[in-house]
């Protein structure tokens, strides 16, 4: 349960911290305010294909092979730090892809716990256990959004006024501007979701006896009856 709840506090609130901060980043690099719109319309978008895709390759995956259902979480979570690095080192349109990726990692997360809590830990207990791992959901958002991010953030866009030899206005949002804004930040999030998809890999290992018979049997052998 620990591992799940690792794994689910850097994925959830890395992903969490990235769509927040999605307006702010294409403002820092540079994109217009009707595209920033359409980046925020993709993550919303490609949230949705996310949560169908992981529930119905997950289930294929368990079914049909026999692979743990944490090994989707893995993938997904590499995804993730793919979709991190492309604001770390942007590239003209880097940001529309980087919305696609985020959005689609982030929407695919959640109908995996479900389906890893509900399977390997029944359902006698499973609103409590399952409430348990997501209460990792508002507290990876916290450390990361609140506490890394907009630190770090802030502290860059004050660094870029110093060198313009500018104050901050006690009127306007601290804005900054050029690739350096959100670079260290997001080097932060890509390296915590990959040590969140080794938590999860942690957990592919301990469950691949348990995934590697038929999980669903007992469930037939009542329908059946």
């Amino acid at each position: 349960m620990w591992v799940l709840f690792l794994a689910t506090f850097f994925g959830l609130g890395s992903s969490l911290t990235a769509v927040d901060n999605l307006g702010q980043i294409g403002e820092s690099l540079g994109y217009p305010n009707k595209t920033v719109t359409s980046f925020v319309s993709l993550v919303s978008i490609w949230n949705f294909f996310g949560r169908v895709f992981a529930g119905f390759v997950s289930e294929i995956m368990v079914v049909k092979y026999r692979l743990p259902q944490p090994l989707m979480m893995t993938m997904v979570l590499l995804l993730a730090c793919v979709g991190y690095l492309l604001v770390t080192f942007p590239f003209p349109g880097s940001l529309y892809i980087e919305s696609i990726v985020t959005g689609f990692s982030f929407g695919a997360q959640l109908p995996m716990n479900l389906a890893i809590v509900s399977e390997l830990f029944g359902l006698k207990y499973y609103s409590v256990l399952f409430n348990f791992v997501q209460l990792a959901n508002p507290q990876g958002a916290f450390v990361f959004n609140v506490k890394t991010t907009g630190t770090l953030y802030d502290r860059a866009a004050m660094k870029g006024l110093t060198k313009k030899d500018l104050r901050r206005s006690s009127v306007k949002d601290l804005t900054g501007i050029g690739t350096h804004c959100y670079r260290l930040p997001f080097i932060v999030l890509a390296s915590v979701t990959f040590f969140g998809a080794l938590s999860s890999l942690i957990l592919v290992i301990r469950t691949r006896n348990f995934y590697s018979s038929d999980i669903y049997k007992k469930f037939k052998e009542n329908t059946e009856n």
